[in-house]
């Protein structure tokens, strides 16, 4: 039996001595990459590393890092990479929950973390920014040379744990099958190949940056400029080296903050794809308007992976976010009934396919509620279908505000505010109210400091039902987001929630 993600994505070019992370300082092809991904192979396996064992990772983004991952998965391990701002509170609940055999950290969290490990009777190594680290030096006593071993399609690849706004974070079970099928259908629908060089300023913690990203430019035999971090200055002086970026929607809003940002710099550009969190219609459309090209912006969970894409041959519509991908069933159904809705109206998004993940981790209840009786998923996305049959999402169904009895789609409203001149953009949210349930409210950043409450309610009087107007409006300097540029609502509606109480 074979190692099914690793030979289907990773093996084709383990030999390859083209360049496959290329930095600020150094390039490594896809040989030596594969060398260290061995050598780390061994070291997991002398740390006591079993197949089917979890290895739990909290370390800056490298070369190290990556090669990690892709060694978890020959050795028969399943990764399970964790968010570099998370505190030492917050690891202990998930190297407890998922059982992990092996834990890596930095240096700098070793003392925190030990007792952690310990207590769970994991292994602890270290892996630092520098690619120093007691992982490393163990690494670099082995053999270059590691026989896969031998997992199915269905046995784990990784775990990744969602983000968790209500409760305690449920670990999504990542199978080979799934992260396989799922690459081989992006590479087909946005044309990646071989000579494709990918500006890769994405964390490695998230399915974005980790899934989508390094296994599409693995399995195709591409190139990654492979930075720490987003910064616009290094986005700017590496961009002539690419051939295609993928970034949050911030990242798209600060290059268009640049003034060198032009046309001429990114004609070369084949594609710019956008996802984790919501592209404004507005960036969207300066976008295009500067470099002549549509942003491509697609839509995904950690649970599924992605699911759909605005076409990369085709109108790619700003607002949504495309069409299913081949293999992904989607309808969007009544939230009570799981039947489909007419085209148009709104309901919860449910997915069906080969890159759905096969349950939570240790949570068989959660499982079971989070899935139709005939295999679909529910996402808990609303949305609808548009006239051209695109998809567009309005919200999370734990977003939606009721008030008064009424159902209030907040993306609804926010795109109204979005339109009035001097908002840079805005979130809309539900607060308690003694006579309402819940009172509208809106969170606006505005360029224009002259704005203010009342010509905000001016501007929505005539133009949306007297019960979706907010009952109050509050201006900030920036919404706050989680480190995939998703704005916390949750933590709005904290900050609000005694307005009108």
């Amino acid at each position: 039996m074979s190692n099914h993600l690793y030979d289907r994505v990773f093996a084709p070019h383990e030999d390859n001595p083209k360049p496959f992370l290329i930095g600020e300082t150094q390039t490594l092809s896809y040989a030596i990459f594969h060398e260290q991904v061995n050598k780390l192979a061994h070291a997991l396996i002398a740390s006591g590393l079993k197949t089917g064992d979890r290895v739990a990772v909290q370390a800056a983004k490298s070369n190290t890092q990556l090669a990690l991952y892709v060694a978890t998965v020959k050795a028969g391990g399943v990764y399970l990479p964790l968010n570099t701002s998370y505190t030492a509170h917050e690891l202990e609940y998930f190297i407890s929950n998922a059982q992990a055999r092996l834990v890596v950290v930095d240096e700098k969290a070793k003392q925190a973390v030990t007792p952690i490990a310990e207590a769970q009777g994991a292994n602890l190594l270290t892996l630092n920014a520098d690619e120093s680290g007691t992982l490393p030096t163990l690494a670099e006593q082995q053999a270059a040379q590691f026989e896969a071993v031998a997992r199915g399609s269905e046995d784990l690849a990784a775990i990744l744990y969602t983000s968790g706004t209500t409760g305690r974070s449920k670990g999504a079970q990542l199978c080979h099958r799934n992260l396989h099928s799922n690459t081989e259908v992006l590479r087909d629908f946005w044309q990646f190949k071989e000579d494709d060089v990918l500006l890769h300023m994405l964390p490695i913690y998230h399915t974005h940056g980790l899934f989508v990203a390094c296994n599409l430019l693995a399995m195709v035999g591409g190139s990654m400029i492979f930075l720490p971090k987003f910064n616009a200055d290094k986005a700017l002086s590496f961009l002539p080296q690419a051939t295609t970026m993928m970034g949050v929607p911030t990242f798209y809003t600060r290059l268009l903050n640049e003034e060198r940002f032009t046309r001429e710099a990114s004609q070369h550009m084949r594609l710019f794809i956008s996802g984790s969190a919501p592209l404004l219609a507005e960036t969207h459309k300066s976008f295009a308007a500067r470099t002549g090209k549509k942003i491509l912006e697609r839509y995904g969970m950690t649970e599924t992976n992605m699911s759909t894409s605005n076409p990369y041959d085709g109108e790619r519509i700003a607002g949504t976010v495309g069409v299913p991908l081949p293999g992904v069933e989607l309808r969007i159904a009544d939230a009570k009934t799981g039947k489909s809705v007419p085209d148009g109206e709104i309901g919860i998004i449910e997915l069906k396919g080969d890159n759905v993940f096969t349950g939570y981790w240790q949570m068989p209840e959660k499982t079971k509620e989070s899935f139709r009786d005939d295999g679909y998923f529910i996402t808990g996305d609303m949305a609808r279908i548009d006239e051209h049959g695109y998809i567009v999402i309005v919200g999370r169904d734990k977003d939606l505000i009721i008030s008064g009895g009424l159902n209030v789609y907040p993306k609804e409203i926010e795109s109204m505010v979005d339109e009035l001149e001097g908002v840079t953009e805005s979130a809309v949210i539900g607060v308690p109210h003694p006579d309402f349930g819940e009172a509208v409210v809106a969170v606006i950043v505005a360029a224009d400091k002259t704005l203010n409450e009342e010509s905000v309610m001016e501007f929505l009087a005539n133009k949306i039902a007297k019960f979706k107007q907010p009952k109050a409006v509050f201006f900030v300097e920036a919404l706050p987001r989680n480190t995939m540029g998703k704005v916390q609502k949750v933590t709005l509606r904290a900050e609000h929630k005694e307005l009108f109480v």
